[in-house]
Parts: C-alpha cells; sequence; structure tokens
C-alpha cells in the first residue's frame, strides 16, 4: 500500500508534462528596450525577421521603450528560437519565456 502512495505524485508530474505536451506549451518572444538602438532599427528588424507589419512594428516598440520589454510575438520555441537569434545578432536583446 505504501508503494501506491510513493507512486501517486510521480503519475500526476507525468500527466502534467502529458498535458503540457498535447496543449502545445507556447512561448513568448521578447524584446528589452536599451539605450543604444535605435527606434528605427528595432522597428525595421521586427518587421524583417518576425513578419510585422510597419505599424505593428512601430507599435511594438513604443511598447518596449516605454515598458522596457514587451512580448513581440507567441509561438512554439522552435519557431521563436531563429527568430530570438537573429534579433540577438543585431544587438537587440531578446529573449523566449514560457506563458501560459
Amino acid at each position: 500500500m505504501a508503494e501506491n502512495i510513493v507512486n501517486i505524485p510521480r503519475i500526476a508530474e507525468n500527466l502534467e508534462i502529458d498535458v503540457l505536451e498535447e496543449t502545445g506549451l507556447r512561448y513568448s518572444l521578447l524584446v528589452w528596450n536599451d539605450d543604444v538602438n535605435t527606434f528605427d532599427w528595432v522597428i525595421d528588424t521586427l518587421v524583417q525577421i518576425c513578419g510585422h507589419s510597419k505599424e505593428q512594428a512601430e507599435q511594438c516598440a513604443l511598447f518596449i521603450h516605454h515598458k522596457g520589454k514587451y512580448t513581440v510575438k507567441k509561438d512554439s520555441y522552435e519557431k521563436l528560437k531563429p527568430q530570438c537569434d537573429a534579433i540577438n545578432d543585431r544587438n537587440i536583446n531578446s529573449t523566449i519565456e514560457i506563458f501560459s
């Protein structure tokens, strides 16, 4: 009987992992504000790398500037990783975080 009690957390843990994988756990691509890059450089980057319209990129740049960071895109890690790397290659700080 003690064995069953010990296995319950493991079963629950495995179920939680399965649920996360089945629901397509998504990630956020965040771009961080700095005092180095211009608005035009950030806007051009978001258009070229993330596929934003110019208007969408302008709004994101304003949010980044005023809030210190902003989620510019949400998707799977596999899709966001190359975009995050490309943004960082342009000396704009970006990260990927899990969102719920």
